[in-house]
């Protein structure tokens, strides 16, 4: 049997990350089997879907990294096939007319509600008769399509995370809408859990891969299956992503959309080695920095857990540095560009690529997001600086303003500073006024960064001398001294 699992997200909102996890998993498996991995747009509520928020499902999972080998499938252009599927239940007299009206409905649930009852449609026009239809019709009534089901029927599957699942007809609300009705008496919109089962069957899914809050539709949806005499898929319900009080991570919770994440500064492949953690753990519970083709090797449901997957932005964070700290500089610097653009520093991306570089490889090993390096950099794309209160006190401290101006006469103009070169005019510094070490290099770092913490000292005195910022600012600096 070939392996064929779907995704098949709704594009009423931007690519969430419960989704984009269940594509991971789906994507996982598939790969894991040699399978296909199909993409299908489930857009038949036309009041909530916007192209927008395709966009954004394509665009998240093309930047994850989670290619597909068919589609994008669009349900809106399925209508007729839905249609057709409805006609099919109708005529096997396993699907009826209901032309029950809102209000009639309403009065049932109060109903039900004051005699504490779960709330369910008591089927009262299953058996019409063909008078009883007419008589609706000629009222004006409308109708929707609903599917029998058999409340003394158990529907039991075994699902590939949770093991044996089994549920009573008689628990899943009455006969099932399956279509609306559309002007004209004819069949309208089909609804989803019975659009999904007549996609699963045409494009002949094995494996159902999706979040746990689709339990309740699999029972239905498994008749349904049945229904059309069709190969029932084998399911597997993946834990829901929590947030720290365990409650279902929601926008309350900040960022939710895989869009979010990219503009916060993570990166795809630590954002998704991350969601690959969320519910799943590979055989060496050690491992946590894997490609998705690396955990596709070792992909098995047996490893997922039923419990809900708590997020943890620390560990995120964590991944996120590891693999910021190892990617080549050439593709750090590109990732950062937009960054530094978008905080409006301004600089030619082709002329002053050896000078990106080095300052990309400078600040690096600080990062824990992309964005980090916005406030990391400010003082490389600015001539002159504003001191911290630490940065003002060093610069008034005895001294200070002798081996600033000590370092300003040993600078040559037009001899452009190295690392040696630097070393030896500190230590010259030192020694022929007679100061520490500790002190010149405390000033010096104020003079030129405006505080005493950030990257390595003389590297960023390197660059700032290619940038012509250092003298400027070692002047600016005396101004405090005096």
């Amino acid at each position: 049997m070939t392996v064929k699992v779907r995704l098949a997200p709704s594009p009423t909102g931007n690519l969430h990350i419960g989704t984009a996890r269940t594509g991971v998993f789906n994507w996982l498996f598939a790969r894991h089997h040699g399978g296909q991995f199909i993409l299908r747009i489930e857009d038949t509520d036309t009041e909530r879907s916007r192209q927008e928020y395709t966009d954004s499902i394509l665009q998240g999972l093309k930047w994850l990294g989670l290619s597909w080998d068919e589609g994008p499938i669009f349900q809106s252009n399925r209508l007729d096939i839905y249609r057709q599927g409805v006609r099919t239940l109708l005529d096997k007299g396993l699907a009826y007319r209901c032309y029950t009206t809102a209000v009639e409905l309403e009065e049932l649930r109060a109903a039900q509600v004051a005699r504490k009852e779960a709330p369910r449609y008591d089927n009262r026009h299953r058996n019409l008769t063909p008078e009883q239809q007419a008589a609706f019709e000629a009222e004006g009534r409308s109708f929707v399509i609903r599917f029998k089901i058999d409340d003394e029927r158990e529907i039991v599957w075994n699902d590939m995370v949770r093991g044996r699942m089994s549920w009573r007809g008689s628990d899943l609300g009455g006969d099932m809408v399956i279509a609306r009705a559309a002007s004209g008496g004819d069949i309208g919109q089909a609804l989803y859990n019975f659009a999904v089962v007549i996609d699963d069957i045409d494009m002949q899914i094995t494996h159902v891969i999706r979040g746990e809050d689709h339990i309740a539709n699999t029972a239905k949806q498994i008749l349904l299956y049945e229904a059309f005499a069709a190969t029932v898929p084998e399911f597997a319900h993946t834990p829901l992503i929590l947030n720290q009080e365990g409650r279902k991570l929601s926008k309350r919770d900040g960022v939710t959309s895989i869009s979010d994440f990219k503009q916060m500064g993570y990166i795809a492949p630590a954002l998704v080695n991350y969601m690959t953690l969320l519910g799943w753990s590979p055989p060496d519970s050690t491992q946590e920095i894997f490609t998705l083709e690396a955990a596709a090797q070792q992909f098995s449901f047996e490893r997922v857990n039923k419990a809900g997957a708590k997020f943890d932005w620390d560990k995120l964070d964590w991944l996120n540095s590891q693999y910021l700290h190892n990617l080549p500089i050439g593709e750090l610097t590109d990732l950062l560009i937009p960054y530094w653009k978008a905080a409006g520093y301004e600089f030619d991306p082709t002329a002053s690529r050896p000078l990106l570089e080095q300052l990309a490889s400078l600040i690096g090993p600080s990062l824990t997001r992309l964005t980090d390096a916005v406030e990391m950099s400010r003082l490389f794309f600015t001539r002159l600086v504003e001191y911290s209160e630490e940065a003002t006190s060093q610069l008034k401290q005895e001294g200070a303003s002798v081996g600033i101006e000590a370092i300003l006469t040993a600078l040559d103009e037009n001899q452009p500073l190295t690392d040696s070169l630097a070393q030896d005019m500190i230590k010259q510094v030192v020694k022929e006024q007679n100061l520490k070490r500790g002190l010149v290099m405390r000033s010096l770092r104020a003079a030129l960064t405006g505080d005493l913490h950030g990257p390595d000292l003389i590297q960023s005195w390197l660059i700032l001398n290619q940038l012509d910022f250092d003298r400027p600012r070692l002047n600016q600096a005396l101004t405090l001294t005096h």
